[in-house]
C-alpha cells in the first residue's frame, strides 16, 4: 500500500474489472476550508448492476456516517456533469437550473455545494436547510430516512437522475426551489 501523502490516501480499488469500485481522498487545509477546520474531501466511484441499484443509498449513508461528512451525494456520471455547470459564472446554466456559488464562496462547509440524486445531510446541514418541515417535505420525505446521527439520505428520484427524463429534470428543479439555502442562493437557517 502506498503511503499517505499531504494528507491525501491513494486511490483504492476494489480489483474487479466487471464492477470496479474506487475511493481516494486528501485533506482540504483549515487554511483554505469553510470553517476554519480542515476537511478530508472523499470521491467514490461505484458500478453496480441494475439489480442492486437500490443500495446506493445505504452506500451513501455507510460513507458519510462513518466520514462523519456534513454532506455527500451520488449522483450518474452524465448528471453529474450538467449539475457541476452550474458552479461559476462563466458559462450558461443548463436546462433552467439555478446558478450557484462556487464552492470558495459558500459562507459554511454545512452548505451543500448542489444537490445529487441521492443526498447525505449531516444534522447540522439539514438544520441549515430547515430540513425536514412536515408542511413543506412530503414529497422529500417519502423517499428519505433518518441517519443514526440525526442527518438525513434524501433520494430526489426512484430512479438514478436523469435529465434526459422530463419528469426528473421537474424534480430536482423542485428540489431547488424548497431547498434555496444549497449552493448559497439564500443564507443558511441556524446552524
Amino acid at each position: 500500500m502506498e503511503r499517505l501523502v499531504d494528507g491525501a490516501f491513494p486511490l483504492l480499488c476494489n480489483g474487479d474489472e466487471d464492477r470496479p469500485v474506487t475511493l481516494s481522498g486528501w485533506e482540504k487545509p483549515a487554511a483554505a476550508s469553510l470553517g476554519g477546520q480542515p476537511q478530508l474531501q472523499l470521491h467514490a466511484e461505484l458500478s453496480l448492476p441494475p439489480a442492486n441499484i437500490h443500495r446506493v443509498m445505504d452506500v451513501v449513508e455507510g460513507l458519510s456516517e462513518a466520514a462523519r461528512a456534513f454532506w455527500a451525494h451520488a449522483t450518474p456520471s452524465r448528471a453529474a456533469e450538467v449539475i457541476a455547470s452550474q458552479r461559476g459564472r462563466s458559462s450558461p446554466v443548463p436546462l433552467g437550473l439555478p446558478r450557484l456559488l462556487r464552492a470558495d464562496d459558500l459562507t459554511s462547509p454545512v452548505i451543500p455545494h448542489h444537490l445529487g440524486w441521492i443526498n447525505f445531510w449531516s444534522a447540522a446541514t439539514a438544520r441549515a436547510l430547515g430540513f425536514p418541515d412536515a408542511t413543506r417535505d412530503a414529497e422529500w420525505l417519502s423517499r428519505s430516512r433518518r441517519t443514526a446521527t440525526d442527518g438525513w439520505v434524501v433520494q430526489l428520484t426512484q430512479a438514478p437522475l436523469d435529465l434526459d427524463v422530463p419528469e426528473h429534470l421537474e424534480t430536482l428543479l423542485r428540489a431547488y426551489e424548497r431547498f434555496q439555502v444549497i449552493g448559497g442562493r439564500a443564507p443558511p437557517r441556524n446552524t
